[in-house]
């Protein structure tokens, strides 16, 4: 069976036929038949889970049940502190995700706001009006300039119509709108038979057929479409599942086994050798990370937020920053969404026109007579300029705001009153103003007013108009006519005008814009214009914003054509995609990712959100962005300026390198502190720090000296590193070589300091105070190592620091030598007052220690720098 032929390709009397339907209206019991039937106008409410069962979902992970675990162990050994820690960890991490939860729900709620509360409606032949939600298939529907379309209508009469499409279909000018059907396969941007759910009248009158309802329109199929795809988690949530999965899998293994052996083989006893194996899995478990990480993010976004760039949820800070392209929509994101006049032609020459917006100011070059064009495009014209706050705004159709804005940069044109006019019309093609001294001004397409005008060069002209909309220009022609009267002779103006010029207009770039596409560029980001507007006019602005390859373009029509795996392969190669369907932004969207790349995708319209959603990180504009478009992204740009876009990759790699630094500084000392007494047990040797030690050491050096690394600022050269591979591992080769090489000195400072001070004759508890000073030294030492990942730390600015680096040190140096010399904590700690010259023996040990690793850091930046090498063969 095939399918019906779609109601933009019928006639007029076959939809309403289709549909059973009288252009004088439905009957009131026919139109309550069919409400009962498809229901009412909106969208489904989702369903979502209740708060309760939301908040619980919040501890569904591998590290929570181990961090939980820990403080009920915690707990049972009465270490109340440490218990305290741990739960306070857990109850953030939880809280932050429940208030994240729900974006789905939301954005689809935003898309159900932009269906009309109210629509005129012809029943049983009379004009009423209804709530929205009470339309049916069927019904007839009146509109004028200024009202929201109700549903989805089939035009069966019009006159002047132009309506507002951009949330659908990106276009940033009126589409004329006419009742002849167009192509069965038409895109959505070119079925001029319809008006569409959500759109706005901007012009003109008519009367529509209802086709589509609710779920059934064009906005609730993107609605449908919305709820069904699936977010991607970022590559940093997901890697970090995955890492503390194994990693705490690992460690409670590893803890087991050495229970046994200590048991079994060492012959210890239980109750001691307890309490050290918790001590190395509470140190080995990094459950400090989760708390660190959080604030890391969280300083992102304030650090975001500062660049215009609004963070919704705290993991898009770090996919941000590791995207390696940026899918963007061209209307209102690269370009203003506003119309100006660029050039214009007469036969006096070429003219290059410039300014800024609507304003009414600017420079056109070369100098020249166009004041018969001004005043042409200021009269024939219904739109009005106004200024507010310095700003110039547009009442009525932007690209007569545009006319008269050049009008202005021509200079003043006289005021004139109007005695008559013929609006314009999809089938007559132009407008005529008759003013009061007796001039009529004609503007329109150029292939029909250029045919009413006798006297010229039509084919010179027509190459002139054509080669004007290869550039991407919206084509006006001029002409004139002197007559008697005080109303429009339609018939003699039929070859009877004099040609004045042609105009063309177009949505430009942003100059800021430009900039950050090269930016983006030098950052190693591939910059993608998915575009609903014309192939021609997408050619043009980008290579006006200079897109890698702006030549070649793909219409949603040759997506059509293309199965999964060509679209894959086409995708990596062609950089500008034009009249493209909400399905077709998608596809793109996953089939880079299925390339295995981060993709960013910014949009404003409800034609972008279900690929924001799908994206490692939608961003949405939030002045001229629609709810659910804002709704569906993890960014909001609050200046809808692309060149936040730079600005907040630059801030999201920061974010991720100092989230890294966490990592990096994390894993090391806590293998460290665990290696220490591993080793002891294994060996049966004495405990070179005691299990209550190495849970103080862990308590106050974990999230103070962590999150010290989370203020870090910019390194240099951030922006001139390419982009973080997406499926690049969180545990590098680098990283365990890292954790290897300075569990190591750990171990090796930590015994030779503890077996010298026995050596010496000092008791156990000196020497077990001495190496537990030792280990927290050498986590201060190393904090200063990682500062600088990519850079050397001997320098006097990686020694300077910032405040916060200088206030942790302060604290746990002040909290060390309370432990060391206060006799209170002496008691709870088994520790015992270190002599000051054993003191300056371990700072002296950290020293060296810190130039063993930066020397080896020296290193392996010389391997990564080579010709050939990478950061990971490093």
């Amino acid at each position: 069976m095939t399918d019906p032929v779609p109601f933009h390709a019928l006639s007029t009397d076959e939809a309403l036929t289709r549909l059973n339907a009288r252009p004088t209206g439905l009957t009131r019991d026919e139109a309550a038949r069919r409400l009962a039937e498809h229901g009412p106008n909106r969208l489904p409410e989702a369903r979502s889970r209740g708060p309760v069962l939301r908040f619980l979902a919040q501890f569904d992970n591998v590290l929570i049940y181990v961090l939980l675990a820990a403080a009920v162990v915690t707990a049972v050994l009465q270490h109340w502190v440490d218990t305290g820690a741990i739960l306070a960890v857990v109850l953030t991490n939880a809280v932050i995700g429940f208030i994240q939860e729900g974006k789905a729900e939301a954005a689809m709620g935003a898309i159900r706001s932009l269906l009309a509360p109210k629509a005129a409606v012809l029943r049983d032949g009379q004009r009423v009006s209804l709530p929205g939600a009470d339309l049916v298939p069927g019904d007839i529907v009146l509109l004028e300039a200024g009202d929201k379309v109700p549903a989805d209508l089939r035009v069966i009469e019009a006159r002047g119509l132009a309506a507002q499409e951009a949330i659908l279909t990106g276009e940033s000018v009126p589409v004329e709108k006419d009742t002849r059907p167009v192509a069965a396969d038409a895109a959505l941007g070119d079925r001029r038979s319809m008006l569409w759910s959500g759109t706005l009248v901007t012009q003109g009158t008519a009367r529509g057929l209802v086709v589509a309802t609710g779920q059934g329109t064009e906005i609730g199929r993107i609605g449908g479409l919305l709820a069904g795809v699936e977010q991607l988690t970022t590559p940093l949530v997901q890697q970090m599942d995955h890492f503390a999965r194994w990693l705490s899998l690992l460690i409670l293994l590893i803890s087991a086994l050495l229970l046994a052996y200590g048991y079994f083989v060492g012959h210890q006893d239980f109750g001691a050798l307890f309490m050290a194996v918790i001590g190395v899995a509470v140190a080995a478990i990094p459950e400090g990370l989760p708390a660190v990480m959080t604030i890391t993010l969280a300083i992102g976004v304030q650090a975001m937020a500062r660049r215009n760039a609004i963070v919704r949820r705290l993991p898009a800070i770090e996919a941000i920053g590791s995207v390696s392209v940026i899918c963007t929509d061209k209307t209102g994101t690269l370009t203003r969404n506003e119309m100006v006049v660029a050039a214009a032609e007469t036969a006096e020459g070429a003219f290059t026109v410039s300014g800024d917006g609507y304003e009414p100011r600017g420079k056109i070059t070369p100098a020249g007579d166009l004041a018969r064009l001004a005043r042409a495009a200021a009269l024939c014209n219904d739109a009005a300029l106004h200024e507010r706050d310095g700003q110039w705004f547009v009442e009525g159709d932007p690209m007569e705001g545009a006319l008269l804005a050049f009008a202005g940069k021509v200079g003043e044109v006289p005021p004139a009153t109007r005695l008559d006019a013929v609006p314009f019309d999809s089938r007559h093609r132009y407008m005529a103003v008759l003013t009061g001294d007796g001039l009529t001004l004609v503007k329109g397409a150029p292939e029909r007013v250029l045919r009413m005008c006798g006297d010229i060069d039509h084919a010179h002209w027509h190459d002139r108009a054509e080669a004007l909309a290869r550039q991407g220009l919206r084509v006006l022609a001029f002409a004139e006519r002197q007559q008697a009267g005080d109303r429009i002779d339609a018939k003699a103006l039929e070859g009877g005008l004099r040609f004045i010029g042609l105009l063309g207009l177009i949505d430009p770039p942003r100059a800021e814009a430009i900039e950050a596409v090269a930016e983006c560029r030098r950052a190693g980001i591939r910059v993608k214009m998915i575009t609903g507007d014309h192939a021609g006019t997408a050619a043009a602005i980008a290579a006006q914003i200079g897109l890698a390859q702006p030549g070649r373009v793909l219409t949603g029509a040759d997506l059509d054509k293309l199965d999964d795996a060509q679209l894959a392969l086409e995708v990596m190669d062609v950089d500008v995609f034009a009249r493209t369907s909400p399905e077709h932004k998608l596809r793109l969207v996953t089939a880079l990712q299925a390339n295995g790349l981060s993709v960013a995708m910014t949009g404003d319209g409800v034609n972008d959100a279900p690929a924001l959603k799908r994206a490692d990180a939608g961003i949405a504009m939030g002045l001229k962005g629609s709810e659910a478009a804002k709704e569906a992204a993890d960014l909001v740009l609050a200046d809808d300026n692309f060149a936040s876009i730079a600005a907040a990759v630059r801030e999201g790699r920061t974010v991720w390198d100092n989230l890294r630094k966490v990592i990096s500084w994390t894993l090391p000392t806590n293998a460290g502190e665990a290696s220490v007494v591993v080793l002891a047990l294994l060996l049966g040797l004495a405990l070179p720090v005691t299990p209550v030690q190495i849970l103080w050491i862990n308590l106050i050096t974990a999230v103070t000296l962590g999150l010290a690394l989370a203020f870090e600022p910019t390194e240099a050269g951030t922006m001139s590193r390419p982009p973080r591979p997406r499926n690049a591992p969180i545990l590098t080769g680098g990283l365990v070589w890292q954790v290897i090489l300075i569990a190591g000195l750990f171990v090796a400072a930590t015994f030779g300091l503890f077996n010298y001070a026995i050596d010496q004759g000092y008791s156990l508890a000196m020497a077990q105070t001495m190496a537990m000073n030792m280990i927290v030294v050498l986590e201060i030492f190393n904090l200063f190592f990682i500062r600088n990942m990519h850079g050397t730390s001997l320098t006097w600015e990686a020694v300077r620091g910032t405040k916060v680096v200088w206030t942790v040190v302060i604290l746990v140096t002040a909290a060390q030598f309370a432990v060391t010399y206060l006799p209170p904590l002496q008691a709870i700690l088994g520790t015992e007052a270190v002599p000051f010259g054993y003191g300056l023996l371990i700072v002296g040990i950290g020293v060296v220690f810190f130039a063993v690793v930066e020397i080896e850091k020296q290193i392996r930046l010389g391997l990564r720098d080579r010709p050939g090498g990478t950061e990971e063969s490093a």
